[in-house]
């Protein structure tokens, strides 16, 4: 049982629509969240037209959505489901496969909140405790925070700066020359609108990303920013020369730092153990940046569950580099970036939308287009 869950009062009880085509599953899941004690499961639905359905119906507070039901059309059943009910927090849930790696990173920037791996068995389903486990931690993750909705903007203005917008020029020494960037649940989005946002900026960047994923997901979320900010993204390899205007995304499972090897500045990427039960860790990555470069990086911390990139906000803003830290109303859940927040290791806390365009005003550059 989840604590958090568990502490609810009877009045605050969640409301939750389970679909998924699958009946073991439908059942496994609501009798998990009956146990929990003050969530209600007000329906379930077999197809995605009764999911769609229920939405309208219940506005419930979370839909647990199965990516491979029938009735499903990609990402673009997340937008009718909170046109239905735009207070409904989604949780994904889907056995991971290059397909519905694609597809849930699609629903991740259009409105879905997290996503939970089911096994590829169904024994694996209903003798798991770490898949109970892992359902119950994401479920109370979603269901105590609201969603935030939108996609990708169109266009960015850029008029920027403008007269009541935030300036980082007084936070920094030196003009930064890396970006090394922490997120976790509803970081896809997060980190893409900010790289989005930075714009032509990016040029001027060495860009480096831990997003916790399984490892399916980042080579793949490497490509969804390829393709949607235009600029190379990609894991990269140990001792790989890192350069401007790449964007590397640590890969899922393995630890991504910075090292000094020959006179360059290379990835390390490293199999090391969990730190903070992340791998990879912002921390590692923070702690690097803080050693090898200093004032010459700047640290973002967004949206994210739990205090990783909290260590790693203080050893950088020793090193004498800047920490911006989301801000609470943007993020989908204000975990990581509150903790450094809270231990006064953010040298500012911005709102999702000013970030990026921050940013590209430090740095130099124009909004993406």
């Amino acid at each position: 049982m989840d604590a958090r869950l568990s502490a609810q009062p009877a009045s605050r009880q969640k409301t939750v629509v389970i679909a998924d085509d699958s009946v073991v599953v439908r059942g496994l899941f609501a009798r998990w969240l009956g146990e929990v004690g003050n969530v209600r499961v007000v329906a379930v639905a077999g197809d995605g037209e009764t999911a769609l359905a229920h939405a309208g119906r219940f506005k419930p507070d979370v839909m647990v959505v199965d990516l491979d039901m029938p009735g499903i059309e990609g990402a673009g059943t997340m937008p009718q489901i909170l046109r239905e009910s735009p207070r409904t927090s989604i949780l994904l849930a889907a056995t991971l496969n290059e397909r519905n790696t694609r597809l849930a990173l699609e629903c991740m920037t259009k409105g879905a909140m997290d996503l939970v791996s089911k096994p590829d068995s169904r024994r694996g389903m209903t003798v798991s405790l770490d898949f109970r486990s892992e359902f119950l931690m994401k479920f109370s993750s979603v269901a105590q925070s609201p969603p935030r909705l939108g996609a990708l903007p169109q266009e960015v203005d850029v008029g920027w700066p403008q007269p009541g917008r935030p300036t980082l020029s007084p936070l920094v020494s030196v003009v930064p020359r890396y970006l090394v960037i922490g997120a976790s649940t509803g970081g896809p989005r997060a980190v893409a609108k900010v790289l989005f946002d930075i714009g032509d900026g990016l040029g001027e960047l060495t860009t480096l990303v831990v997003q916790h994923m399984p490892p399916l997901f980042t080579a793949s979320f490497a490509d969804q920013i390829a393709n949607q900010i235009g600029i190379p993204a990609r894991e990269p390899y140990d001792g790989e020369r890192l350069n401007r205007g790449t964007v590397y995304i640590a890969p899922g499972g393995r630890h991504l730092g910075i090292d000094r090897r020959l006179g360059h500045i290379v990835a390390s990427v490293s199999d090391g153990p969990p730190v903070h039960f992340c791998r990879p860790a912002v921390d590692v990555l923070f702690a690097d940046a803080a050693r090898h470069l200093g004032a010459a990086a700047m640290g973002l911390v967004l949206t994210g569950m739990g205090s990783d990139g909290t260590d790693g906000a203080a050893t950088l803003r020793q090193a004498g580099a800047a920490v911006i830290a989301q801000d609470e109303a943007s993020s989908t859940i204000w975990g990581m970036p509150g903790s450094v927040v809270r231990a006064q290791q953010a040298s500012t806390v911005l709102a999702l939308d000013e970030i990026g365009a921050a940013v590209r005003s430090l740095v130099g550059g124009s909004a993406a287009r």
